[in-house]
């Protein structure tokens, strides 16, 4: 699971990026190449000594390109404070550039590199030096061997820059991937440390930027990191003559015959995040149980569509979605509410009818939320996919749809008119039913409390995250469910 530290950097680049940020460095601010390895270098060992204070030996994983050189120098670093090195070579030495004076600097100082024939390391900690952003394709079967063998020791690993096998642009493990106990990051952070597969690898992150003059990081990111504190500022204090009717009021539209769970907690959701008014359009058999759970909600039974339009006209935003099904009715109360004026929040059954007609996904909704498979469906591709590049999948929906998307998932990834952003708040306790319809209905009420659509999305996310993170602290990730995080919302969305 990853785990950020509190000062990590909010802009996040790509690794093309990363790369030119070092090349302007370098040539246009004079700072040598190898002098960048070394402040790495001391990061890294830095790291060590704090994380592991009682460990005396290193076992380095070493390929060719420039984050082995930022391992060679740690291993000298090492060597000459006493430590106990051994220093894997895996593949062809650095033969070119500053990872070759890397590599003479650290044999100069008594640093010993031997072939990997495939020991598995039993002792101390692992620096993998493997592979770094560059890495285009699949892991070939050498470095698959070696990342196997590292995640087989059972030892701690200290990641270079990124985890050998991870894709720093999409967070995709690409064949195998070192599992990391902690990852410190250069210059700039990488993008794909913070969706997809990189909660299984990236362990704890750390940053250093290197000592970069500020200048040369001018570039703007191409996405932002989410952080709840930054997101508070969007709501503002409540006016100490406010009533219900300055606070919005949401209609939650779903709960098919057998599906009246998800439409009680989007509503409840929706009570707990803050609306003035929460109104629920379902199936009339759904009524007596959803006033018994919570009887702040206005439940109306709705046969027909007919009986929707007088609701639309109280509300001023919309939920649909949480257990809508994708038969005649629930076709017939999406049609209409894609009718309205007012802002509407699509979620699970909404965005599967959605996909099976695509002529209505440019006025689909002020906010979609769709899980992969949702997303898939959207795009016409398969979940593989949209793994296969998270961020790209998001701008994709948002291009097509108009919506403000919010893409679902391990560092949950949002799409809409101020840019990329994401997400790394939430744990796996949320693998359960029902998660997603509490988030929608924590975006309709702030949405309802008069956030724009790209606010909303953005403190919603993070509210819903942390929320969760604060249930899974009371009880534990095992058995969480939705009701625990509705149960947590106020506090958070009052922090």
């Amino acid at each position: 699971m990853l785990r950020c530290t509190d000062n990590l950097p909010l802009e996040l680049y790509t690794a093309a990026q990363v790369r030119a940020l070092d090349a302007r460095i370098i040539n246009d601010f004079g700072v040598p190449g190898i002098q960048l390895m070394l402040k790495a270098s001391r990061a890294l060992f830095s790291t060590f000594e704090t994380q592991w204070p009682d460990c005396d030996a290193l076992q380095v994983f070493c390929g060719k390109g420039n984050n082995a050189g930022d391992a060679y120098l740690m291993a000298a670093l090492a060597v000459e404070r006493g430590y106990t090195v051994r220093l894997w070579q895996v593949g062809d030495a650095p033969s070119a550039g500053d990872a070759l004076t890397a590599r003479e600097r650290a044999e100069a100082a008594g640093v010993v590199a031997k072939p990997w024939r495939g020991e598995l390391p039993d002792a101390g900690v692992i620096v993998d030096g493997l592979l770094g952003t560059g890495l285009k394709g699949d892991v070939r079967p050498a470095f698959a061997e070696a990342i196997n063998a590292i995640n087989a020791s059972g030892l701690p690993v200290l990641a270079v820059d990124v985890p050998s096998g991870l894709c720093s642009d999409s967070g995709r493990i690409l064949g195998a991937a070192v599992r990391a106990s902690v990852t410190v990051s250069f210059i700039g952070l990488k993008q794909g440390l913070f969706t997809a597969d990189a909660a299984e690898c990236v362990g704890h992150l750390y940053f250093s930027d290197l000592e970069a003059p500020d200048a040369a990081m001018s570039d703007p990111p191409s996405v932002k990191r989410l952080l709840l504190e930054c997101q508070h500022e969007v709501l503002p204090a409540r006016a100490r003559t406010a009533h219900k009717g300055h606070c919005g009021h949401v209609l939650v539209v779903g709960g098919d015959e057998g599906m009246a769970g998800a439409i009680v907690l989007a509503a409840s959701a929706a009570a707990r995040s803050g609306a003035g008014l929460v109104s629920c359009a379902t199936r009339s058999a759904h009524l007596p149980g959803l006033l018994a759970s919570r009887p702040e909600v206005m439940g109306h039974g709705v046969e027909s569509v007919s009986a929707l339009a007088s609701l639309l006209a109280k509300a001023s935003v919309v939920v649909i979605g949480p257990g809508l099904g994708q038969q005649r009715w629930g076709r017939a109360l999406l049609s209409e509410v894609l009718k309205s004026d007012l802002p509407v929040v699509l979620d699970a059954d909404a965005l599967n009818l959605l996909g099976a007609k695509p002529e209505l996904q440019r006025r689909a909704a002020t906010i979609m939320t769709p899980h992969p498979g949702e997303a898939a469906r959207l795009l016409d591709c398969t979940t593989a996919d949209i793994h296969r590049d998270r961020f790209a999948a998001a701008a994709k929906l948002r291009e097509i749809t108009g919506a403000s998307v919010l893409l679902k998932g391990a560092g949950t990834v949002i799409a809409d008119d101020q840019g990329l952003a994401v997400s790394h708040y939430g744990n796996p306790g949320m693998a359960s039913g029902g998660m997603g319809d509490v988030l929608s209905g924590v975006l309709g009420a702030l949405l309802a409390q008069g956030l724009c659509a790209s606010d909303s999305l953005r403190l919603g996310v993070c509210a819903h995250g942390v929320a969760a993170d604060a249930a899974a602290a009371l009880g534990g990730e095992r058995g969480m469910l939705a009701s625990d995080v509705i149960e947590q919302l106020r506090g958070v969305l009052n922090g």
